[in-house]
């Protein structure tokens, strides 16, 4: 069978790299569209059940108006405090632990190849699986509350952070690092008076961040038992109380907006 050289020598100008390019594209965007088409199929999409569900749509949000509490606002409003509480006292938690494994995990600061394999590979398994299923395991093993959500939160996030960290850390400016260990420092006097001061920016940034997310995260785990404002949330879905569940939705949007807001002050400020 005639390769494509010997064709393109046969013919010169027959053969032109950006057609084959052209080709290659065309290729990969027809697949893509297969591909989509073929998903939707195995999903079982149709405009009809887009259609019904995006009228169905309208009807929801026409009976959660106006919001109202219900006579509950301060049970809202103290559930909203302890999501708030979860998101903070897991994020926390899982960057103090994430600090050590983080530097365990990078080339520059952990020698030993094996250890750090184990480490990284750690990291993937504990991030695999998702917070949601994290608190779902924690409520099945110590019961119903807030301390599953802590958990569920702290576990996710470690690996996550840890991950990231040791990237950081691995990204850490080398000539820095050769300028301290020249006046004679070990490696413990590198990690303090190079590495650390270069990734600690970038550690804030990360820990901010992910707090700022776990607040949205946490609503999602009371849903599950892991307690919070999630709880009272998926309750008032079941018995079609639409009013009171608008209600939370703003008290959820409110408190994310705050933390945002805050967030970005001491980012602007410390970093």
């Amino acid at each position: 069978m005639p390769t494509i050289e010997a064709a393109r020598a046969a013919c010169p100008g027959a053969f032109h790299d950006r057609d084959w390019r052209w080709y290659v594209r065309l290729s990969g965007a027809a697949v893509l569209v297969v591909l989509f088409f073929a998903g939707l199929g195995v999903l079982g999409f149709s405009l009809e059940r887009l259609s019904r569900g995006l009228a169905r749509l309208g009807s929801v949000f026409g009976m959660m108006l106006p919001p109202s509490s219900g006579g509950q606002s301060w049970t809202y409003i103290k559930a909203i405090a302890e999501t708030v509480a979860m998101a903070f006292i897991g994020t926390l938690v899982a960057s103090i632990v994430a600090i050590p494994l983080g530097f365990l995990g990078a080339k520059n600061t952990m020698p030993l190849g094996p250890l750090r394999f184990l480490t990284r590979r750690g990291f993937d398994v504990v991030r695999g699986l998702d917070s949601l299923i994290w608190a779902i395991v924690f409520v099945s093993v110590i019961g119903l509350g807030p301390f599953a959500g802590i958990l569920a939160i702290a576990v996710n996030d470690a690996g996550v952070l840890a991950k990231l960290y040791a990237e950081a850390i691995e990204n850490a400016d080398a000539e820095q690092n050769k300028g301290i260990r020249a006046t004679g420092a070990g490696r413990l006097q590198v990690i303090r008076f190079s590495i650390l001061p270069q990734v600690l920016p970038v550690f804030l940034s990360n820990t901010l961040y992910f707090f700022e997310s776990n607040v949205r995260s946490a609503t999602i785990l009371g849903v599950v038992g892991a307690g919070g404002i999630g709880l009272y949330l998926m309750d008032r879905i079941l018995i079609n109380a639409w009013p009171q569940v608008a209600f939370i939705i703003i008290l959820i949007l409110i408190t994310v907006a705050v933390i945002d807001a805050i967030s970005y002050r001491i980012r602007r400020r410390l970093i």
